[in-house]
């Protein structure tokens, strides 16, 4: 059955370590799915920025943006995001009027304001301990400023790349601060209802509410996180999930590590509270084959009215990723490009 109302979909990559991988390995599967995802008509390609996790290779997100530009024609690329708090503005505005250089109309540049890691990361991050992300509206600002200064003001310092390159902007957030802040700004928003979906509902309402429109964009434009585990069988998909099942619960004990290969059984892994837990973590996903899929993407798109969902899929066999996500562009009737 067709999508009542259909939304661009687009690809959330965590650029996944698996147990016995490697990053070089997690680069050149990261490249194959990218390609693989502007061929089936995913709108955008985004990588988020992560420091201190052996399971995740895109730490250095503005390189490997550059790396999945490059090898890609069409398929916007960016990050889902950057986060500001842990960098200089000056250089955010130059490594992104860098790849617009680059790669002209195909650069996305989403930004968070939390750390992207754990305490002793911040430190090693030179981040200001006493801060937790309220300096992040200035920052925001003094980037802005950097792409687009104006007219006829004195600029001591100026982004070169940057100045000048029209670089969308999106803010992204799991509580209601961004949301806010978004609606205020007039920028598209995407909320992460793929690790924080109790809070999806109260953040769409927010963002609508104060909504302004701006230079950037007439009406609110919301982009959610979604996960989705999706196989040729029910029976399959469950199965793979056990791997991303696995992440979660690792993640809640303290112990982030890299993807393990799935499991036959869950319940000889987790206690009763932390099956809860991860549950509540799936609100706004589905796990199934493309029936499912196609029921829960409509169910999603009715309860949110999302302008379009990007999705994450972190499955530890490679083949059964990439299949994955060529259901869910079945599932989600997309046009594949010629």
């Amino acid at each position: 059955m067709p999508l009542e109302r259909s939304v661009p979909l687009s690809v959330l990559d965590l650029a996944p370590v698996v147990e016995g991988g490697t990053p070089a390995e997690s680069f050149r599967h990261t490249m194959e799915l990218a390609r693989l995802a502007e061929r089936l008509g995913y709108n955008r390609y985004w990588l988020a920025e992560h420091h201190n996790m052996a399971g995740i290779a895109s730490s250095a997100t503005s390189v490997v943006i550059g790396y999945v530009a490059g090898g890609t024609k069409r398929i916007r690329v960016g990050s889902g995001g950057i986060m500001l708090p842990n960098h200089a503005p000056l250089v955010i505005a130059e490594q992104f009027g860098t790849l617009e250089s680059m790669y002209p109309g195909r650069i996305d540049l989403g930004l968070g304001r939390a750390p992207g890691s754990d305490q002793s990361t911040v430190r090693a991050l030179r981040r200001d301990l006493r801060t937790h992300g309220e300096d992040f509206p200035e920052l925001l600002s003094e980037l802005r400023h950097y792409f687009n200064p104006p007219e006829g003001e004195y600029m001591p310092v100026r982004a070169t790349p940057g100045e000048g390159q029209q670089v969308p902007i999106w803010l992204l957030g799991s509580s209601g601060f961004s949301a806010k802040l978004a609606g205020e700004l007039g920028l598209p928003f995407s909320f992460a209802s793929h690790f924080a979906p109790e809070y999806l509902m109260q953040a769409i309402h927010l963002y609508r509410s104060s909504f302004r429109p701006s230079g950037a964009l007439e009406k609110p434009y919301v982009m959610i996180g979604v996960n989705i585990v999706a196989a040729d069988t029910d029976d399959e998909a469950q199965f793979l999930a056990t791997s991303q099942q696995q992440q979660f619960l690792s993640l809640i004990r303290g112990r982030p590590g890299k993807l393990k290969p799935p499991v036959a059984d869950m319940d000889a892994l987790w206690q009763p509270h932390e099956r809860e837990a991860l549950r509540s973590k799936f609100q706004f996903g589905v796990i199934g084959a493309k029936a499912a899929v196609e029921n829960r993407l409509q169910e999603i798109l009715r309860d949110t009215m999302a302008d379009e969902l990007i999705v994450t899929s972190q499955i530890y066999d490679h083949q059964a990723r990439l299949r994955s996500f060529e259901i869910i562009a079945e599932a989600g009737g997309l046009q594949a490009a010629d």
